[in-house]
């Protein structure tokens, strides 16, 4: 019998209990643990442990045994903030993950929720609804608070987010969170927060909404920098809400075209009476329902309507498909990681800018104790700066002067822009099997960290020294430096084959023919590879800094945050890491779209800098209306292009001068090479598990490169004889393989 018993102890001991992934992270970075550490003590590999954390997979005896010992021993040191418990109730962890809180589980009337109801609930250790609910009904209520008595809803229980879910900030002022999705359910208009809480909101009318959300809907988020504004509440209408609040569900073609509804519509009115304004652009997607300011107080909302395109379907997917607790939980996380949405992802990474480098500050008391707005060091100030000629795009009123007709070459005009370039295969690379593609992550939010930028005007400079620490815009002749021959490091030179090989000047990658307008990580590109450079003239910024710097950290973050969210870790070995971003969006769609709109927000923020009219009655060589922005400045866009083309053109170089092998293909951030295997680890070269310095790197971080898509050879000599174009850029279809019309460098 006791051989028996030894069996079952045993049987128990094989499925020893673990908390969830995301507490064993938790307990073991507590104890200031590395994963080499316990990798090490478990006798196992660190890519086994950063497994079982990321819940890819799950550990077997023994290991199992030991690893659960472990955790428990940190638990007991770590215990997790406990939530509102009834007698002899386990304590459940803030931390564990939890499917998303249906609807119905929290609901609280409007005014502040109540203390006791932050609930937190586990997939494994769920706490029956019957004693919460009497425990909070039992909790003492702030003054004016009423909870909802519905038979169709329970009383408010707060559940444990999903992963990546903000549950409201510290700040008391926003202790609901950043935004609220407003729908109607059973006749009742209800506000889905983020972390799962719903408020029942009484407003009857778009003023009143207006009104309910800056008294009492505790809904919004601190400011980002110390001079900064706090971020303003966003509602998100619902097209139930819209019927509710006598708005269309959709726009007339006649009004999407003009973004926004009529200015004799009746919510306008309305929002009239009340005294409540709106911005130039009106009643549209993304409106902005404000009052004056008085003195530092803010009075302003948000308005984002999905219906009517607030949410692009390229940036952020199905997310205005999604129902509102999903919905809510999608813009919080993107809220709490980038910032709450203020407009389309450009605008917001536009916007991002600024909320990171204020204009102003407030200066030290004057004499009279009185304190003074004042320029604030690093920014961009309040007040726009014209742009160098060479940087004005076409149509600029500095332009007006220029014939009609008249198209400015590379000797008169900026032209730093992503890759674009292609070449025919050659016979060696036609007898490999496979093309393979790799891509950059997050590769301008990359080209943008640590980038010294100009903060004021231009000064023209007559024959200047090049100074590669000087922003700015430079006519230099680069035809001379010759790629078959190149510097590597100090006193170390390689020979390449220059034909097989984009120019690292231009975006089609063709060798330039005489003098161009360069930015300085260009040239400085140049005399890198040991060339010498003599520029004609420029017109340099001599008050720069680095103004992205804290943008890209905040961008960066986000987006490490969301995938280690998905099970893409930043420390994982380049083999574990293809395995975990195969498939990586199906494991939580949701965050998949933080994923997306998190990238576009680098892209599209950049591409706000040099903005081009949008309509407005313009006519070239006049003014539109983003010359007005102090953040219109297309020479730090050129900037931030010219350093990701030449990042991308390094690692090319190191990687040809190491193994031979030569691109096929570049398209912004996409390289194509020419492979026997399918996998980007049957062409790169690494080494023990290191790859080669200063080439390509796989892994999540911006900067690294992971697996785009894989066709074979065949694949691209058939579409490029079908379309009758030897050099069509194959980078462009690398992903699916599927090729829709003849690629025109569009």
């Amino acid at each position: 019998m006791s051989e028996l018993f030894d069996a079952v102890d045993a049987l128990v001991a094989s499925r020893a209990t673990l908390p969830p992934p995301a507490e064993r992270k938790r307990l073991r970075a507590a104890h200031g643990l590395t994963i080499d550490e316990v990798a090490g003590a478990l006798k196992v590999r660190r890519a086994t442990v950063s497994g079982w954390e990321s819940g890819k997979t799950e550990p077997r005896p023994p290991e199992r045994d030991a690893y659960a010992r472990l955790l428990d021993q940190l638990a007991e040191l770590y215990p997790a903030p406990s939530a509102l418990e009834e007698p002899d109730a386990p304590a459940v962890p803030t931390t564990f993950t939890a499917a998303p809180a249906p609807a119905e589980a929290r609901t609280l009337s409007t005014g502040p929720a109540p203390e006791a109801a932050d609930m937190t609930a586990t997939e494994n250790t769920q706490t029956s609804p019957a004693p919460v609910a009497a425990a909070l009904e039992a909790a003492p209520r702030p003054a004016g608070t009423s909870r909802s008595t519905s038979t169709s809803r329970r009383p408010a229980v707060r559940k444990a987010a999903p992963a990546g879910t903000p549950a409201g900030g510290t700040d008391p002022r926003f202790e609901n969170g950043p935004l609220a999705v407003i729908d109607v359910e059973d006749g009742q208009v209800l506000a889905y927060c983020t972390g799962g809480l719903v408020l029942d909101v009484p407003a009857k009318s778009i003023p009143a909404l207006v009104d309910w959300t800056l008294r009492e809907a505790k809904l919004g988020q601190p400011k980002l920098s110390g001079p900064g504004k706090d971020a303003d509440p966003l509602i998100v209408l619902t097209e139930a809400a819209l019927e509710r609040y006598g708005l269309p569900v959709a726009l007339t073609d006649e009004e999407r075209l003009a973004g926004r509804i009529p200015e004799g519509h009746k919510v306008i009115k309305q929002l009239v009476r009340a005294e409540w304004k709106l911005t130039k652009r009106g009643f549209g997607p993304w409106a902005r329902i404000y009052r004056p300011a008085q003195g530092s107080e803010r009075a302003c909302v948000q308005l984002c309507i999905p219906s009517w395109n607030a949410l692009d379907t390229r940036h952020w997917g199905e997310a205005g498909q999604l129902p509102p607790a999903e919905l809510a939980r999608v813009l919080g996380v993107y809220a709490s990681r980038v910032m709450t949405p203020r407009g389309s992802t450009a605008v917001t990474g536009l916007e991002l800018m600024t909320a990171l480098h204020p204009p102003t500050r407030a200066s030290e008391a004057d004499a009279t104790g009185k304190r003074h707005s004042e320029h604030n060091p690093g920014s961009l100030g309040k007040d726009p700066v014209d742009c160098a000629p060479c940087e004005a795009p076409d149509g600029h009123p500095l332009l007006k002067d220029l014939p009609r007709f008249h198209v400015r070459g590379p000797g008169e005009k900026l032209f730093e822009e992503a890759y674009d370039w292609a070449r025919p295969m050659t016979d060696a690379e036609c007898t490999l099997r496979h093309l393979v593609g790799i891509d950059v992550n997050m590769a301008f939010a990359a080209g943008a960290n640590g980038l010294v930028v100009g903060l004021g005007a231009p000064t023209h400079v007559k024959a200047p020294v090049f100074d590669p620490k000087l922003p700015g815009s430079w006519l230099v002749d680069l035809s001379h430096v010759d790629l078959s021959r190149v510097k590597l490091g100090k006193d170390k030179w390689a020979d390449l084959d220059g034909s097989l090989l984009p120019s690292p000047f231009t975006p089609k990658g063709e060798r330039p023919e005489g003098p161009a307008w360069y930015a300085t990580p260009t040239v400085a590109y140049a005399v890198e590879l040991g060339y010498d450079v003599t520029p004609l003239e420029a017109y340099v910024r001599y008050e720069n800094g680095r103004y992205l710097d804290g943008w890209y950290n905040r961008l960066r973050d986000a987006y490490l945050a969301t995938m280690a969210d998905l099970g893409v870790d930043a420390d994982l070995s380049p083999a574990d890491f293809l395995t975990a971003m195969d498939g990586y969006r199906g494991r939580d769609p949701e965050l998949a779209i933080v994923v997306s709109a998190v990238k576009a927000t680098v892209k599209g923020g950049l591409g706000k800098l040099r903005e081009r009219p949008r309509g407005e009655g313009w006519r070239p060589g006049g003014p539109w209306r983003a010359l007005s922005r102090p953040t219109w400045r297309p020479d730090i866009r050129a900037a931030v292009i010219s350093r990701t083309r030449i990042n991308l053109h390094r690692k090319i170089v190191k990687h040809a001068a190491f193994t031979g092998q030569y691109p096929i293909a570049v398209l912004s951030d996409c390289v194509v090479y020419a492979a026997d295997g399918t996998s980007p680890l049957d062409f790169l070269p690494y080494r023990d598990g290191k790859p080669l310095p200063g080439g390509f790197k796989l892994g999540i971080n911006p900067g690294l490169v992971k697996h785009e898509g894989t066709q074979s050879v065949l694949w691209g000599e058939e579409v490029r004889e079908r379309f009758n174009a030897p050099e069509l850029n194959l980078a462009r279809y690398i992903k699916d393989g599927t090729v829709t019309d003849v690629d025109n460098g569009e």
